[in-house]
């Protein structure tokens, strides 16, 4: 498995501590496994037993369970590693994660200040930093800007990610007809996407996540899992899949219509197009990310829909399935060239159906490339 390279994690090292510089601090404790992934390299499949990364300006720590040392060891760029156990043959040793790291912590200088994610790390543990005698100042939103400006390794497993996500759809849309399961539409778009990533990407993690909506009620809720529905004629119907490779995600989204959609249907699909497409056409660095939520805002409010409306036009991208910063209509960010977002406004008519696409685009120099590129025009999905 590829895995962050030792200089990325090198040179993000370098930026953190610069970050840590500048506010005063001394070490950082992430609890994130995104986060930590960024600055290590390691990822388990399960975070149930904690897993502690700790950043000094000197070198790194982690505090692992006995079951993820082998991995850890062989995949985390980290200076030290401290395991905890779980098995009655050694119970004698550190049990559990706070073990070691209430060590480690009392071996730092009590004037050294910590940073923490200040919206993630558990109250617990904030609290027992605290008991600690450590000033805690946060670190997290530097994390989140270091993560929103991608570099070109992340860019490259990003197009990867969109690549297949395309794979997967016109997989499931070439099988697609009424009377079939909303999991039996997604099946073809999984086996074609496991057969072509075994094919060419080897000795790489690849994963996917996808859901099916069918129907006027259920299309008309955004978020939905897939179901043994089935469909139906004039059915409204939408498709959500990620995709993702070496920890780098892409989304790509479609409603497609099947049978004889009635012409507000038509109508309403065609609003959430044009409304995508104003986002598309706004977003580009130097503009702020409400501009571009406003946008699309604007298109279904002149034609009379804006109260159907219910969420934001998009959301980061890259090792968490949403990421900020977001885009909306609150949000005075002015957004760089490397940043990766989805842009997906859609309305939920009661009554009628949900209407929504979604791609991933890379904002660049002047505007945005979609590195998501199945058909998003009515003609190729109506069937």
């Amino acid at each position: 498995m590829q895995t962050a390279k030792k200089e990325t994690v090198e040179k993000r090292l370098k930026a953190l501590r610069q970050r840590m510089d500048k506010k005063g601090i001394d070490v950082s404790l992430f609890w994130d496994p995104d986060n930590e992934y960024y600055l290590s390299g390691f990822r388990a499949i399960s975070y149930s037993r904690p897993i502690v990364l700790l950043v000094y300006k000197d070198k790194t720590q982690y505090i692992i369970p006995a079951l993820e040392n082998d991995h850890a060891r062989e995949n985390a760029a980290v200076d030290e590693f401290f395991v905890y156990h779980e098995k009655i043959q050694n119970s004698h040793l550190d049990t559990q994660y706070f073990q070691p790291l209430n060590r480690i912590l009392d071996d730092v200088s009590k004037n050294n200040v910590l940073g923490i994610e200040m919206g993630i790390v558990p109250a617990s543990v904030y609290q027992f930093i605290r008991e600690k005698g450590f000033e805690i100042k946060d670190i997290g939103q530097d994390l989140i800007d270091m993560r929103a400006i991608k570099d070109q390794e992340e860019i490259y497993w990003l197009e990867q990610a969109g690549l297949l996500s395309d794979i997967a759809l016109e997989a499931s849309f070439a099988n697609v007809k009424s009377g079939m399961s909303e999991l039996e539409f997604d099946s073809y778009g999984d086996m074609k996407l496991l057969e072509t990533a075994s094919k060419d990407y080897p000795d790489l993690i690849v994963g996917y996540e996808n859901w099916t909506c069918s129907g006027i009620e259920r299309s008309a809720m955004p978020h939905l899992y897939s179901s043994t529905r089935k469909f139906e004629q004039n059915d409204v119907v939408v498709h959500s899949r990620q995709v993702w490779i070496n920890g780098y995600r892409a989304e790509n989204e479609r409603t497609f219509l099947i049978g004889n959609p009635t012409d507000e249907q038509r109508k309403c699909l065609q609003l959430a197009i044009d409304a995508q497409e104003a986002g598309m056409n706004v977003i580009k660095p130097g503009v702020k990310a409400k501009e571009v939520d406003i946008a699309s805002f604007k298109v279904f409010e002149k034609a009379g829909y804006g109260n159907f409306v219910q969420h934001r036009i998009g959301h980061g991208l890259g090792l968490t399935e949403h990421e900020e910063p977001y885009l909306r209509f609150d949000n005075d960010l002015v957004l760089e060239e490397g940043m990766v977002y989805t842009i997906e406004p859609g309305i939920y008519i009661p009554g009628v159906g949900g209407f929504r696409h979604s791609d991933t685009v890379i904002l660049t120099k002047d505007g945005c490339r979609s590195i998501t590129k199945y058909p998003r025009h009515i003609e190729a999905l109506s069937f």
